[in-house]
């Protein structure tokens, strides 16, 4: 953002959407960042009427139900969704309509939409008249009332592939304070925790469904949930803030749903993951453990270390003497974080943005993937201004409050975790390793040779459709078409005998890479059709899409099938892509002036002649069964 936009942030949006085109990534950060809901209404009327000419960003249609008004909330969750680089959609249902519209499973008059966030409040679950007096009645009506909105909810379900995002709901302190009885209050107030793990559970009793937690988030932020003349006047019982918090919950589901969480977190250390400097302090003076201030860098490097465990692979940025620091990160009995959990540690006195591209490099990611926190006003202005795709926090002032500066923004999100998150940075780690390893080689295919491939192609499972609709979502360099099949489509195709949906594991000398890639396959007796097909960008150049796509050939014969037919459609970002089909085998099928006015290009090969494509150097390892059969 330029000074004047940084000045001016609506007039940036609007000059975003006089020129078509989506806002700049330091003005999509500061409606992210800002907890003003005065200017997120404003910024969201504006975008209101956002259009994008060229290359678009995710789009997502949005349907907002609800059981009250929902006052601002449009606008609030589209500068949010805006904020995250999508480009949304967003419909609210009519007023008064919301057991219906969920009794249908029809959400908008116009198709399917991709998220539905459904606005809950505490008149939809009480009576509108009960007794103090029995407080086991108001429970069997609260009770009764949940049964009801779980069975609607899964009924519609089962009209829509869209993700359902529903949250708990705080209990007005009217009720509360409305019972006199101690003991009646505390059964009333149970019976509500109760309601609302019931609604959290609704998460892991449907695939379609994500719970948030709206009531935790007020618990932790000075706002007010409601305003209680706005609610008998208007039926509005959330508040500008409230429903900027749940505009926020719901903007992290798209986030992650899109696949656009950060992978990566570049970290500073003086003063970040520890109290002062190291060059002027020594090894021993460093802040750590104990009482404050050392116990908020504990506590912040404990944090780094969860999020490592759950994939998010660590770099160190920090200019320092790379000496001094390695003796500190394996000496020091405070340190948590230890030399070995980053996977890349660039510790000199170079320009941090410059070191950042570097590992980004390293590690065959873009820096879009980044997520910087550093406490020096310079160092951080000095990434956005040359960097302004990463995401920059900041570790100044009160320490205590480093934990919530990293966290509060779901950077990281994704929707479930995979076995494939969990093993990432040793992935990665492993990453450096072979690039160590190929410098002793006079020719690429020699190195190849040297690394023992080993690719396995598989159908996909109920434990592996996770990992593949979050490589469809994540996946921009090697993806062939660009259609990003969620999870629910991943399952229904995967169960369907017309569809075929296989995901691509890799292993060398190095260990076992996991799930890397994956194909949408459509199915007939004569022709076997690639929808798509991805790769995770850690593995190109290795090979091992022909390999998958050469194990697939020789399944589309066996199967009795003549033809395998791949399509490519460009994008953006994959250009590294292009030629894959014909560098295959793979021959047009239509020429140079039809594949122009098409929306996509279409390959085809002749399945009798798989044997040719894989490379010689990778083995394909058999599962036993084959998805023909």
């Amino acid at each position: 953002m330029s000074e004047s936009e940084s000045e001016n942030p609506a007039g940036a949006l609007r000059a975003a959407v006089r020129e078509r085109r989506m806002p700049g990534p330091r003005t999509r950060r500061a409606l992210l960042q800002s907890d003003d809901p005065t200017l997120a209404r404003q910024a969201g009327r504006i975008l209101k009427n956002l259009t994008v000419d060229g290359d678009r960003p995710r789009e997502v249609e949005v349907a907002v139900l609800a059981t009250c008004t929902i006052g601002p909330f449009e606008p609030l969750l589209r500068a949010q969704l805006v904020g995250a680089g999508l480009l949304p959609t967003v419909r609210a249902a009519d007023y008064g309509t919301f057991d219906m519209s969920l009794a249908t499973g029809s959400f908008t008059r116009d198709g399917d939409p991709g998220l539905v966030p459904v606005l809950l409040d505490a008149g939809y679950f009480l009576p509108g008249d009960w007794s103090a007096a029995e407080p086991d009645v108001l429970e069997k009506h609260v009770e009764g009332r949940l049964e009801e909105f779980r069975t609607l909810l899964a009924g519609a379900l089962q009209h829509t592939a869209a993700t359902v995002v529903v949250h708990t709901v705080p209990l007005p302190a009217q009720v509360r304070h409305g019972i006199i009885s101690v003991r009646a209050r505390s059964q009333v107030v149970r019976a509500w925790y109760q309601l609302n793990a019931a609604l959290l559970a609704l998460g892991e009793e449907h695939a379609q469904v994500v719970a948030v937690d709206l009531v935790g988030e007020l618990a932790e932020t000075p706002v007010q949930a409601g305003d209680v003349r706005l609610y008998r006047y208007g039926d509005l019982p959330y508040g500008d803030d409230a429903l900027l918090l749940l505009a926020r919950l719901v903007r992290r589901v798209a986030q992650a749903r899109a696949g656009l969480s950060r992978k990566v977190l570049a970290l500073d250390l003086d003063n970040t993951l520890w109290g002062g400097v190291l060059g002027e302090v020594g090894a021993q003076g460093v802040q750590l453990g104990g009482l404050y201030p050392g116990n908020c860098y504990t506590e912040l490097q404990r944090t780094v270390a969860r999020l490592r465990e759950q994939g998010v692979i660590l770099v160190l940025a920090s200019k320092n003497d790379q000496d001094q620091v390695d003796r500190v990160l394996a000496e020091h009995p405070d340190v948590v974080l230890r030399p070995d959990t980053f996977s890349v540690r660039m510790v000199d006195w170079s320009a941090k943005a410059g070191n950042l591209r570097r590992a980004a490099e390293s590690l065959s990611l873009s820096t879009e993937s980044f997520v910087f926190m550093d406490d020096s006003d310079f160092e951080r202005a000095q990434v956005g201004d040359e960097l302004p795709e990463v995401a920059v926090v900041s570790a100044a002032g009160d320490p205590a409050y480093l934990v919530d500066s990293l966290l509060r923004d779901g950077w990281f999100d994704v929707v479930a975790l995979t076995d494939t998150d969990r093993k990432r940075p040793e992935l990665y780690r492993n990453r450096a390793l072979r690039g160590d390893f190929s410098s002793g080689f006079d020719s690429s295919e020699d190195f190849l040779k040297a690394l023992d491939l080993g690719v396995e192609v598989a159908p996909a499972t109920e434990y592996t459709i996770s990992r593949i609709s979050q490589l469809a979502a994540r996946t921009n360099q090697f993806n062939l078409t660009g259609i990003r099949y969620d999870e629910a489509a991943t399952r229904r195709m995967s169960e369907d005998d017309g569809h075929l949906v296989l995901s691509v594991s890799v292993t060398d000398r190095f260990g076992d890479e996991g799930i890397v890639g994956a194909l949408w396959v459509e199915r007939t007796p004569d022709v076997w059709r690639v929808l798509n097909l991805v790769l995770s960008c850690r593995v190109l150049s290795r090979g091992v899409e022909r390999a998958a796509v050469g194990w697939l050939a020789g399944e589309a014969a066996k199967a009795g099938a003549r033809t395998v037919e791949g399509h490519f459609r460009r994008s953006d970002r994959n250009g590294v892509a292009a030629d894959f089909w014909t560098g295959a085998g793979f021959a047009p099928a239509a020429s140079a002036e039809e594949t122009a006015a098409a929306d996509a290009q279409v390959f085809t090969l002749d399945a009798a002649t798989a044997a040719g494509i894989a490379p010689e150097w990778i083995a394909l390892n058999e599962r036993n069964g084959s998805p023909h059969e």
